[in-house]
């Protein structure tokens, strides 16, 4: 492990912990940090410069996302993103967002329609920008949005997590098959329903804005690990009902 660059050093607002999960997951997608190999938590601790309670904190919370294991006494393992993980977490998603969406748009308010808005505007600013870290900040905000007006308490929780998972897996579709662009379209549809009080259209969006970003992250895992397996049919099953 080499040390950490501009990219995976210390932020401001950043607990310790959350510096580790960022300088693994950005050496995973560096290709530094490769599956199936040992790696040291006291030499981890060593090239970022802190101690080793931290570092077992941000691995712990790591390996909660699937994205390491460790080896008893030995250190830990970087673990292949599965597609089954990948269309699980989506499933678990579609389950909660889709009605979410249906309710927030029976209890849309005006002053909700305006803090869509700015989180649109926001995001368009974003993607002419090509600041993908930070578009994707402000795509939690909205999703997060949608849930809280569905007063859906529990179901921000649970989906603030699993799009921590999914990010910590390593897997992204922008820049793979569409564009930020593509991807602030694609909630167009969710939003407008949401704010015309259309309940059923603004499901069918939230839908279909998630199975398409679904699909394509379950098909990139299966094309990452090599496996002979067709991708939506993995998807299929894993997602039947929703």
């Amino acid at each position: 492990m080499t040390s950490p660059d501009s990219r995976t050093l210390p932020q401001r607002g950043q607990s310790l912990a959350d510096q580790v999960m960022n300088y693994v997951r950005h050496s995973v997608s560096t290709g530094e940090m490769q599956t199936g190999r040992l790696y040291s938590i006291y030499q981890l601790a060593e090239t970022m410069g802190i101690s080793r309670s931290p570092v077992r904190e941000g691995l712990l919370r790591l390996e909660e996302a699937g994205l390491i294991e460790f080896s008893r006494n030995r250190g830990f393992r970087i673990v292949p993103t599965s597609p089954w993980d990948v269309a699980e977490i989506f499933s678990l998603r579609l389950a909660i967002e889709v009605p979410a969406a249906q309710r927030a748009a029976a209890t849309c308010t005006p002053e909700l329609a305006v803090e869509f808005d700015v989180l649109q505007d926001r995001m368009r600013s974003l993607a002419a920008t090509g600041a993908s870290d930070e578009f994707f900040d402000f795509d939690q905000q909205l999703h997060d949005l949608v849930l809280a007006a569905a007063g859906s308490h529990r179901g921000r929780k649970i989906v603030n997590r699993l799009r921590l998972a999914t990010k910590l897996l390593g897997v992204f579709t922008v820049g793979q098959e569409r564009t930020l662009d593509d991807i602030l379209t694609e909630h167009s549809p969710v939003i407008e329903a949401i704010t015309a009080g259309d309940g059923a259209r603004a499901a069918t969006a939230m839908h279909a804005h998630l199975t398409m970003t679904g699909r394509l992250l379950v098909a990139q895992a299966v094309a990452g690990q090599g496996l002979e397996l067709d991708p939506e049919e993995l998807w299929n099953e894993l997602t039947a009902g929703y």
